[in-house]
């Protein structure tokens, strides 16, 4: 059975750092792609980063390039999400998702439960 176990979140203060994981289970990382989306009250679900199936390239959303860094860990089978320079845009809940296809998409077939992220000033 494929799980996903997000976790990491918390209240922090403007310009601080938080690192999200996603802990996998029932496949290995590296043979689907994992994906980081967020969603805040009243907004849509947005994607956030994404590491394909094979782990050699990474994607970000235009908001987050250059300040979050998605990264995979084949012994511990996780995949971390290292969130900088946070501002209050960035409060939401975050999710991890993954897929056997090539690419992350907002339907993939597994979720994990999601974690809290709050960042105020």
């Amino acid at each position: 059975e494929v799980q996903l176990q997000a976790s990491g979140g918390g209240s922090v203060q403007t310009g601080r750092s938080l690192r999200l994981s996603c802990a996998a289970s029932g496949f290995t990382v590296g043979t689907h792609a994992i994906g980081w989306f967020r969603q805040a009250p009243g907004k849509e679900r947005e994607g956030v980063a994404c590491i394909p199936t094979g782990g050699i390239s990474t994607y970000y959303g235009g908001s987050v390039k250059g300040r979050f860094t998605i990264s995979s860990d084949s012994a511990k089978n996780t995949v971390y999400l290292q969130m900088n320079n946070l501002t209050a845009e960035d409060t939401a809940v975050y999710f991890c998702a993954a897929d056997r296809g090539l690419r992350c998409y907002p339907g993939m077939r597994y979720w994990g439960q999601g974690t809290q992220v709050t960042v105020s000033s």
